[in-house]
């Protein structure tokens, strides 16, 4: 296992970090729960192997994730570990709200304090809404008495809310981002990246493999990777481009089998900052172009053509067509086109006034699209 120093922290973190939010299920009736004693096998044998940095939330697993996280933890594991939990930001409706979700999760970790408290999914409304619940004075105090040992923040939205939240407070102990080779010009991005290291914030990675997707590649892709003369696997491209980063302490890994955590084991044994060559970093741009090419309506999802007239929610529809191709993950654009129908959103709503079109900046023929989309889903599930 490598390890690098967690910011300015004084303690050295596991590169690769255990992310509980995909643990190990077994079926309790209709309902899938967390398979116990395999989950916590696996998070114990992750830490004897070296993991040093343990991730869950308060929603994960319906609120399970956090007991088994406990339970896992016991009998000296947690003093081998930088625990996080995160904070429900959506439940939080006035100020007090903040301790008592803290104080329960503490009581379900079965542990005094954690390493790290993060507010959870932050975006733009969730940072207005932190402001106005004076979230600063809340860490301040969780902080004094001994509960939270490092305020930080996740993260989903554009750069410029990233920097705004970055930016609002000086003791930002780290933040968790969206990151990978796909998605480093989405969300934080790059240029968010390397304004936390700026700004001394330590990074943690979240979704590096796409919830999965970037390690089973389409066949043009994988096409790439077979030819490199590296042969590194899907996840090995995936997790090096990360690891490269010096800005990155620890990337996640939500893995639900003990086949991928050994796998992700071996793998974080050799990854080093600065891993990467030129050739790599070029190699890593092209597997990039590999994925979009397969993106057959080049929306940048702008919305200038919203609102339609007809409520047509038309980068939604494109944003999961494209999804599917680029994934070949035909079963996700079936769901996700019938709960545009289910809503009144699709694209059997459209009677053709082009406004869209003429709003549209990339000049797509949006109509047309439309058309066809509606018609592919309704020969594949007729």
């Amino acid at each position: 296992m490598q390890y690098v120093p967690f910011g300015k922290h004084g303690f050295d973190v596991s590169r690769l970090g255990f992310g509980c939010m995909r643990l190990p299920t077994v079926k309790d009736g209709d309902r899938d729960v967390i398979d116990r004693e395999k989950a916590i096998g696996m998070i114990r044998h992750g830490i004897d192997e070296g993991i040093t940095y343990v991730d869950t939330a308060y929603p994960y697993h319906g609120g399970e994730s956090e007991i088994v996280v406990g339970l896992a933890l016991k009998e000296g594991y947690r003093d081998k570990v930088t625990l996080t939990t995160k904070l429900p930001v959506w439940a939080v409706n006035e100020e007090k709200d903040m301790n008592r979700l803290l104080d329960e999760q503490l009581k379900k970790l079965d542990v005094p304090y954690v390493d790290f408290y993060l507010l959870h999914a932050m975006d733009k409304s969730r940072m207005d809404k932190m402001q106005a619940f004076h979230y600063k004075d809340f860490f301040k105090q969780a902080v004094k008495d001994g509960r939270v040992k490092h305020p930080g923040f996740s993260f989903h939205d554009d750069c410029d809310t990233f920097l705004r939240i970055l930016h609002d407070y000086d003791d930002w102990g780290m933040a968790q981002i969206q990151f990978n080779y796909l998605d480093d010009e989405e969300q934080a991005g790059v240029k968010g990246l390397r304004e936390a290291g700026k700004c001394g914030v330590p990074l943690v990675i979240m979704e590096p493999l796409r919830g999965g997707a970037l390690a089973n590649p389409p066949q043009n892709v994988k096409d790439l990777m077979e030819a490199n003369p590296h042969k590194r696997s899907a996840v090995e491209w995936a997790f090096a481009y990360i690891a490269d980063y010096p800005e990155v302490a620890t990337i996640l890994s939500g893995m639900s089998t003990p086949e991928q955590l050994d796998d992700n084991l071996r793998i974080f044994d050799k990854l080093t900052v600065g891993g990467m060559t030129e050739e790599d970093r070029a190699f890593a741009k092209e597997l990039k172009k590999a994925y979009l090419s397969r993106m057959p309506v080049k929306c940048t999802g702008c919305q200038y053509c919203q609102p339609c007239p007809q409520n047509v929610h038309i980068p939604d529809i494109f944003h999961g067509y494209n999804q599917s191709k680029m994934f070949e993950q035909q079963g996700r654009f079936i769901n996700n086109y019938r709960g545009q129908i289910e809503r009144g959103f699709d694209a059997s709503q459209c009677v053709q006034c082009g406004a869209c079109e003429a709003a549209c900046p990339q000049h797509l023929s949006i109509i047309d699209w439309l058309q066809t989309i509606d018609r592919e889903y309704h020969e594949i599930v007729k």
